[in-house]
This record gives C-alpha cells, structure tokens and sequence, in this order.
C-alpha cells in the first residue's frame, strides 16, 4: 500500500499539500506534525501501518513547509490561528466531517486547541511528545537548555549537506535511548528538503509567529469529552513525562502510554506500542 499523489488544496485562499492514504470510507486519521515540520516526518510506514487499520490516514505540509505555501525568511504571513485553522481547511476540502485527530510537539499543541475550538470535529485525540504547559512543571534537560543558550554559526540552509548536518543534530538532540538509524534518517532529511519550497522559510517562520493573543489552553482541559491518547517518551528532553502525566491526569478519562526509551518523538522502534493504541483510541467515537 502505498500514499496516493499529492495535492495541493486550497484552504482559507492559500495552497496546502495533503497526502492520504488508504480508503477515504474508512475513519478518517489527520495528522498534525511539530513546528518547522512537513508531512515528510509522518513516516510514510508508519501511515501506511495505521491505513492498514483499515483507517483513512492524512498527512500534510504546515504553511512554510514542504510544497504549501512559502513566505519570505523572517516574514511569516500567518499567526498560530491560522495554523489552528488550516486543519479544519483541510477536513472541509476533503469533505470531512468530523476525524481522529493525532498531534506531535507543536501539532499537539494545535490539536488541544483544535478539539476545544472545533469540538464537532473532531472524534478523538492522540497527543504525542507534547503538554499542557505550565510552571509547574518541569523544565527541559539541561542539554536542550544549553542548544538553546548558545550562539552557534547560522546554518547554511541553501546548502542541501549542511543542512542535514544541521537537522540530523538536532535529531539527535532531542532523541532519546533508543537506537537511531542515522543512515535512514538522512535519507528521509534529503527527501523533506528536496521537496520544501525554502528550506529557510521552513527552518525559521514558525519559531517568529506573531502573539495572537491566544488564552491559555491548559484551564480548559477539562471542556474535552473525546476520547483521548497520550503517547509520550520516557526520555523526553523537551517535555519531560510529567507533561504526558499532566494533560492524560486534567483530560477527562485520558489514557497514558509512555514509551520507553523515546526522546522527543516518534522512532520506529516504537510503533510496536505506538500504532496499536492509535488505533484502539480511533475505534471510538
């Protein structure tokens, strides 16, 4: 089985690209992947073991990533509203209704909001690697607070080899104890870049979005009545696991699934445990 061509849809008056798999009759999975990250890191195995299901599975390019829209480095034309939003677009453009909903990081961050903002459609979550934020909770590791303290040389992102130099690293950054298959993620790096309109724009709008002044989410949890998954790393770097523990304790009746070994992230290593539960909480609803 393999992802049917891409296309590109209009959505709210600009370009998305979507990619789906398996048959649109069966419940419908759209994926939401993490700042500065096209549809590319959905696996395209790991689409196809959920099209398997059988589910409709659906993947696509944020705004500045992959083949949708591009805006010059440093001038985003967008907010995370509209990053909020484009979902909807594109379930509207495919003429769904309602679907699963899965996030990773920042797409779990806009699927929380999605749920609450479009409750009617949406028919259940899974939140990946991601949290409800707050200052109760704890801090990233020290090595992601090093990456993040330090001035490194700007990287070349017209140049293709220092550009998945620079990207594999911060893979490895965030990742945890598992093994990582470099050979592998290189290959899937080149292909991300050589479909991605300016990798600059990619590498860069989504970390200056505007503050649209959004409230915060994490005192509306409770408003959530889907069902809901949470999948997240025992070594997650970025949100260690009590950020998983908070949003599956504050979402009504939410399931927890930590996965030993992950870092921030979804390795294949895991989609043993991974792709099983997805598809139990997709049964619902």
């Amino acid at each position: 089985m393999s992802g049917l061509s891409e296309q590109l849809l209009n959505v709210h008056g600009v370009e998305l690209c979507v990619e789906t798999f398996g048959d649109p009759a069966d419940p419908p999975i759209l994926l939401i992947h993490g700042a500065a990250a096209s549809m590319d890191y959905w696996e395209t195995a790991f689409c196809e073991l959920l099209a398997a299901g059988p589910r409709y599975v659906v993947r696509y390019d944020h705004r500045d990533t992959g083949r949708s829209v591009s805006y010059p480095p440093g001038k985003p034309g967008y907010t995370g509203t509209d990053l909020v939003r484009d979902p909807v677009g594109i379930l509207d453009a495919l003429g769904i209704g309602r679907a699963h909903v899965a996030g990773l990081s920042m797409g779990g961050g806009i699927a929380q909001q999605l749920v609450l903002d479009f409750p009617d459609r949406v028919r259940s979550l899974t939140l990946i690697a991601t949290s409800p934020l707050g200052d109760d909770l704890p801090p990233a590791a020290d090595r992601i607070k090093a990456a993040f303290a330090t001035e490194a040389t700007p990287t070349d992102w017209s140049d293709p080899d220092a550009a998945v130099d620079a990207l594999i690293a911060a893979e490895k950054l965030y990742a945890g104890t598992l093994p990582y298959d470099e050979p592998a993620r290189r290959a899937l790096v080149r292909a991300m870049i050589a479909r991605t309109t300016d990798l600059e724009s990619a590498m860069t709008n989504h970390w200056i979005l505007p503050d649209d002044d959004t409230p915060p989410l994490r005192p509306r949890l409770g408003e959530i009545r889907v069902p809901v998954l949470v999948l997240h790393g025992t070594e997650d770097p970025l949100f260690p696991p009590a950020h998983g523990e908070a949003l599956a304790r504050e979402i009504p009746d939410a399931r927890l699934v930590l996965l030993g070994g992950a870092g921030h992230e979804l390795p294949e290593p895991t989609w043993d445990t991974a792709v099983p539960a997805i598809l139990a909480v997709t049964s619902a609803g």
